[in-house]
């Protein structure tokens, strides 16, 4: 069972509107102890998001630290080319972020990650189809996946994967897990089998990595190739 965003998201979102103040977003990181806010319109669509790092801007752009000869980095001036803009915001409209990046709550939890990794962000809007808020999820979020116990992972391979998945005998197969890292021995009839069986243990949710040492009887991986 792939384990979705609705799996592991913050249902209990701090948000702010488009004409929330500064302040008043700097107080909202600080005592929800989160590091960004999605910004709602009236019917609770995600219009963006504002960060920690927006706020940072504009102590990073103040005009004294310019009189002191101090420029923002190149690759700082890049990455965010409307810092400058954010620095002279007074509020959540003119700080956000948008479009927001977002995810749906029955997207995989590799999905997100893969999101985050794309778009160089540290949390997802999980929104409905409509647009309207769901949750939040963090890369915090996504590392609760590795925290399945090794008991869990194993049931699962041999449960879903071994017993039903796969449509051959794998009476002759071992499922060991320890930290994460699963193991699998043993035979199967054919190595195309278990080429598939090490596929799809390893795509379980929880597996840190996956050692191969199974064996077989026929080698059909060249009957292909005919």
């Amino acid at each position: 069972m792939r384990m979705t965003v609705e799996d592991v998201m913050t249902t209990k979102v701090v948000s702010v509107t488009a004409a929330t103040p500064f302040k008043d977003i700097a107080q909202a990181l600080i005592a929800g102890g989160i590091s960004a806010v999605p910004v709602l319109d009236d019917d609770d669509h995600v219009i963006g998001m504002v960060s920690e790092a927006d706020l940072l801007r504009k102590e990073e752009f103040r005009e004294e630290f310019y009189r002191e000869g101090y420029r923002p980095p190149l690759r700082a001036r890049l990455r965010h080319p409307k810092g400058r803009q954010k620095a002279e915001g007074d509020t959540a409209a003119d700080l956000m972020t948008t479009p927001a990046i977002t995810i749906t709550p029955t997207a995989t939890a590799v999905s997100a990650a893969r999101l985050m990794d794309a778009h160089d962000v540290k949390r997802l809007a999980v929104v409905d189809h409509e647009g309207r808020l769901q949750g939040i999820v963090s890369r915090r979020d996504l590392v609760k996946v590795f925290l399945r116990g090794d008991e869990e992972i194993a049931a699962e391979i041999r449960d879903h994967i071994l017993d039903h998945a796969l449509w051959v005998d794998t009476g002759g197969v071992q499922v060991e897990v320890r930290q994460g890292i699963v193991t699998l021995s043993g035979w199967m009839d054919r190595r195309t089998e278990t080429a598939i069986a090490v596929r799809m243990s390893g795509r379980v949710n929880g597996v840190v990595d996956l050692v191969d040492k199974l064996t077989w009887k026929t080698d059909d991986s060249t009957w292909e190739a005919r």
